[in-house]
């Protein structure tokens, strides 16, 4: 299950820096935002498996593509402006690793930067309860 999710997020996050790439130059480097709710060495496995699926599908980090990693290390109240870094990096797509609080810090960071994650439990409600607002026009 864990490798169909993954492969799910990796299909939505090429795709996304596809679309995103349309409107750019071809020499420019796709450049990916990581952002971490704790540390790397907590992530190491699941980054060794992200940048492998990246590898498969011919991305190399630092060769074809870039990665920004920034992370909260455990400090949820980091996560705002750690998001808002990678937002004015300019990245193409951001990735928030790490639960809900990962997902909506980057979510309120920007209106345009593709979102793209994987595995929250919460994410479904989350969807749910944004559906609901946008509808009440409270967004």
């Amino acid at each position: 299950m864990k490798k169909v999710i993954f492969r799910l997020t990796l299909s939505a996050l090429l795709l996304a820096l596809c679309v995103s790439a349309g409107a750019q130059q071809p020499a420019k480097v796709p450049r990916i935002g990581f952002l971490g709710a704790t540390d790397a060495s907590r992530f190491s496995d699941r980054l060794d498996g992200f940048r492998k699926g990246l590898y498969d599908v011919g991305y190399s980090e630092g060769k074809n593509i870039t990665i920004e990693y920034r992370w909260a290390k455990g400090t949820p109240s980091l996560l705002p402006a750690l998001a808002a870094e990678l937002v004015q990096l300019k990245v193409d797509v951001i990735v928030p690793a790490g639960g809900t609080q990962a997902i909506l810090a980057a979510k309120n960071a920007t209106k345009t930067i593709p979102i793209v994650f994987a595995g929250s439990r919460k994410s479904l409600v989350l969807h749910q309860l944004y559906k609901i607002k946008r509808r009440r026009n409270l967004i």
